[in-house]
């Protein structure tokens, strides 16, 4: 059983709020949105973490106050009546389950582009380009001001007739402290030049939102205290701001940032990904905390609830936030509660979600698919009320472990068979680059559970058709993934080495490596990065426009590092499309599509990275077997219902494959496509 005098379920009291624990999400914008509305998606998200046992979950990762600051990554917009009906379902949902919620609100300013939403001009303080959105600013005019103060408070107030707890006012990266900062705001008049006219226009934008909500609701301001930018807001200035917000009476917390997110290694630096220290700026929030008699609240990489206790324990902070901690298990408190923390499933800092945002227009957790996919998929499987069945599962990859792990769950009898001597698959290959070994965390949590759930699990068993057979099962689940493939070259595909052959160790780093990704995601730059950092002369060569462009914002910056950190030529726009032995090595050809020409690269070693090809024969042999002769009725995968296809009377058992095993896909493709079968099961 859980201490009851555990500082995370400890109460606390914000202003008139109590809140039942010390646990939080901050406010992010996964994206969910509908036309700028938190519609059921959105409500669902927030209302797991609720269920979950969350004393607050904020929202609104930058919920937009006027019609000039476009969305830039699935922004929530406050700026007019129509959100308010929605903001009360939301609240309702959440406060059903004893949790609060809170919303953030912003003017995004120059962080975001000229050419979307109304195509009205991007403002700032001054006509300072974000390198990142790179818009060019306007510089904002009086009456710009006005306005824009206006609907600060405008939106505040629907805030607040949408029954929601409070607000949180954003001022990191965004307008409010780009009238801040020395490196953004560069006006002559009463909004510029000293610390006391940078600061005007954020208390008359706090003065203009007290008047519309009152000194009875809560309002907040997350901000950074050092922006760690030279020219930037320094340690100092940022505690002598905070200080005069404080002066105003105006604000009821903190939530502490440190850093910019101006541009891509800005972003990665305030929300910090795997082969990052835990919580790398706890100690800096800790040193605000002692400063203010204010409440103070912070996230950045606090992934595991040791360092969340730690961080309460101590006094580094009142409230700890847990943002994507909560995206891979929204059920964290409640486990805490129960005594489960050892079955939290734990965020091992991918980056997948925020960079899903910005890429493909909504965040998703590698290895939890149930999570902004509530209406459909559970984060509790719940016992079938159907008579057991006998399920066999090959592979103990991602997708292998997933299956066991939803049918046990589901009160199935299950025997899972690997040919190897450990679980994980491709996942072991992944880790062997030092700076990702947290991905292990993901199939390493998976085990766990198919442990706990009685899976019979027999490794070192290369699975046969009448192995399968043997078994009599009623299911048949095939997760055999899949195997590296050197892509389809004119010559010479056989003298190419996999990147497989090169992580796993199979084969020595030659002096001189030419390295072409044709993958574009995580498996080929994490053996890029694996082949630099073994000292070996290295040239990368992408067909692509920049290097893994299937990889985000917020994990290419570590990649850039190690490439370029380690002298690595990077040759991009351009394909390998043949290899040939040349004396004691190899002439590979390299053609460019917009020259239309051809050139030689005399090089040690080719190493390729294209994806994989399925393992299927186990599967094909099983086929003709089956009663669904392999057949997936995808009407019925996606309304959640049995799998009932009936091609062949005759046949002993279902038969379905997921996983590198139908294609080459990504972790959470192979775990999405377990779960959403077999719940059904």
């Amino acid at each position: 059983m859980p201490n009851s005098n555990d500082p995370l379920l400890q109460p606390f009291r914000l202003k008139h709020l109590t809140l039942k624990n010390r646990v939080m999400s901050t406010s992010h914008e996964p994206a969910y949105s509908d036309n700028g509305l938190p519609k059921e998606r959105y409500q669902l998200y927030h209302e797991e973490k609720a269920k979950g046992g969350i004393g607050l979950t904020m929202f609104g990762g930058g919920t937009l106050v006027a019609p000039d600051t476009p969305a830039a990554y699935g922004n929530l917009y406050a700026g007019d009546d129509q959100i308010v009906p929605h903001f009360r379902e939301l609240a309702r949902r959440v406060h059903t389950h004893g949790a609060a919620t809170m919303c953030q609100i912003t003017h995004l300013g120059r962080r975001t582009s000229n050419y979307t939403g109304h195509w009205l001009p991007v403002i700032a303080p001054s006509a300072v380009r974000e390198p990142a959105h790179r818009a060019f600013p306007k510089a904002m005019e009086d009456w710009d001001i006005k306005r824009i103060v206006a609907a600060y408070g405008a939106a505040a107030a629907r805030c607040r007739d949408g029954d929601l707890d409070g607000i949180e006012v954003f001022a990191n990266g965004h307008l409010l402290d780009s009238f801040w900062t020395p490196a953004v705001n560069r006006r002559t008049d009463a909004y510029g030049g000293s610390l006391e006219n940078r600061m005007r226009f954020s208390i008359e934008v706090l003065e203009e939102i007290r008047r519309q909500v009152g000194d009875d609701y809560i309002v907040g301001i997350r901000m950074m205290f050092d922006e760690a930018l030279d020219g930037g807001l320094q340690f100092d200035e940022g505690m002598r701001i905070g200080e005069i917000l404080v002066s105003t009476g105006m604000i009821d917390f903190f939530n502490v940032n440190r850093g910019h997110c101006a541009t891509s290694v800005g972003l990665a630096n305030i929300i910090p990904n795997m082969g990052t220290p835990q919580a790398p700026h706890l100690a800096f929030a800790g040193e605000v905390r002692r400063h203010f008699d204010l409440p103070v609240m912070h996230a950045a990489r606090i992934n595991d609830v040791a360092t969340a206790r730690y961080a309460v324990k101590e006094g580094l902070l009142d409230l700890v936030s847990m943002t994507r901690a909560h995206i891979a298990d929204p059920h964290i408190v409640a486990k805490i509660m129960r005594g489960e923390e050892d079955q939290i499933r734990p965020c091992v800092g991918m980056g997948y979600c925020i960079d899903r945002i910005y890429g493909e227009g909504e965040a998703l957790c590698a290895h939890n698919p149930a999570t902004g996919r509530e209406a459909a998929l559970p984060h509790v499987i719940r016992k079938n009320r159907q008579p057991s069945r006998r399920v066999v599962i090959v592979g103990a990859g991602p997708a292998g472990l997933e299956a066991a792990r939803v049918c046990a769950s589901r009160g199935h009898t299950i025997t899972l068979l690997e040919a190897s001597n450990t679980h994980g698959g491709q996942l072991n290959l992944a880790s062997k680059v030092q700076r990702r070994k947290e991905i292990l965390g993901i199939t390493d949590w998976l085990f766990d559970q198919c442990q706990r759930l009685g899976v019979e699990i027999r490794f070192d068993c290369l699975a046969e058709q009448k192995t399968v057979t043997d078994l009599s099962p009623d299911i048949v689940l095939i997760a055999t993934g899949g195997l590296p493939h050197a892509g389809y070259l004119k010559e010479g595909a056989d003298l190419a080495v996999s990147s497989w052959d090169i992580l796993s160790g199979a084969v020595p780093i030659s002096k001189n490596v030419l390295f072409f990704d044709d993958n574009g995601q995580h498996a080929g730059a994490s053996c890029a990065e694996f082949l630099a950092q073994s000292g070996c002369t290295l040239e990368y060569l992408s067909p692509e426009m920049l290097i893994a462009p299937d990889i985000g914002g917020t994990n290419h910056p570590a990649y850039l590092k190690s490439l370029y950190g380690n002298d690595v030529t990077i040759t991009l726009n351009q394909r390998l499309t043949g290899i040939t032995r040349e004396d004691d090595g190899f002439s590979a050809t390299i053609y460019n599509e917009y020259t239309d020409q051809s050139n030689q690269r005399r090089v040690d070693q080719v190493v390729s990275d294209n994806g994989t090809l399925p393992v299927d024969d186990l599967y094909f042999d099983l086929k003709p077997g089956s009663i669904n002769l392999g057949e997936v009725d995808q009407s019925a995968l996606l309304a959640g219902s049995t799998q009932n296809q009936i091609n062949n009377p005759e046949g002993g058992y279902q038969l379905f494959r997921v996983g590198d095993v139908v294609t080459s896909r990504n972790i959470h493709s192979a775990i999405y496509d377990a779960l959403r079968l077999c719940v059904a099961f």
